[in-house]
C-alpha cells in the first residue's frame, strides 16, 4: 500500500446533439455536481454554471452543424480544482481556430472596459474569462475546437472558495 495522497480525478463525459434543449438538463447536472464534488459556495456553483451554460452555448450555435453532437467532459481533481472540457465538430456557421478564438477573447476582454459589445458577444470575456483561472482554446484534428476552462477550488491566499462571498451580487428593491 502506497503512503502518497494522489488525488484521483473524477471525470465525466456527456456527449449531446446540438440541440438547446438538452441545455436545461447540463445546467441542472452542472449545478448539482459542482455543489456536491467541489464544497464551492453556491455563489461559486451559479458562476460555474454560467460558465459551462455559455461554453454549450457557444458550441451549439456556432460550432456545430444541426445533427452533430458536442461533447462535455467535467474533471474534478478533489481539493484541488474543476474543469468543464467543451468540444464541437467545427462544421457550424463559425470557423474559428484556436489561436483566432484566443485573440477574440483578449479582444473582447479589453473592449469591455472602453465600448459597448451589444446584447451579444460579452459571454466569454465576462462570463468565462472572469470566472475561470484557465481558459484554453486547442484545435481538435480533423476539425472543430476544445475549450478548457478551469476553476481552483483556492483563491491566490489559499482559502477556499466554499466560504460566502461578501461582495454583494443583488439588489432587492421593496416598497
Amino acid at each position: 500500500m502506497s503512503d502518497s495522497t494522489e488525488k484521483i480525478p473524477v471525470k465525466i463525459t456527456i456527449i449531446l446533439p446540438t440541440n438547446a434543449y438538452f441545455l436545461s438538463g447540463i445546467r441542472d447536472f452542472t449545478l448539482t455536481m459542482t455543489k456536491n464534488m467541489t464544497g464551492f459556495s453556491e455563489q461559486w456553483a451559479y458562476r460555474f454554471q454560467s460558465v459551462v451554460d455559455e461554453l454549450c452555448n457557444n458550441a451549439i450555435e456556432h460550432g456545430s452543424e444541426k445533427g452533430k453532437n458536442v461533447k462535455i467532459t467535467f474533471i474534478s481533481v478533489p481539493e484541488e480544482s474543476l474543469e468543464v472540457v467543451i468540444e464541437d465538430t467545427g462544421t457550424g456557421s463559425a470557423k474559428y481556430t484556436a489561436a483566432q478564438m484566443g485573440n477574440l477573447v483578449k479582444e473582447r476582454v479589453s473592449m469591455m472596459h472602453s465600448q459597448y459589445l451589444g446584447l451579444r458577444g460579452r459571454g466569454l470575456p465576462k462570463i468565462v474569462a472572469e470566472w475561470t483561472d484557465e481558459l484554453l482554446f486547442e484545435d481538435i484534428e480533423g476539425g472543430g475546437l476544445r475549450v478548457r476552462a478551469k476553476k481552483y477550488l483556492r483563491d491566490k491566499e489559499n482559502k477556499v472558495l466554499s466560504s460566502t462571498v461578501q461582495v454583494p451580487t443583488h439588489l432587492q428593491l421593496t416598497n
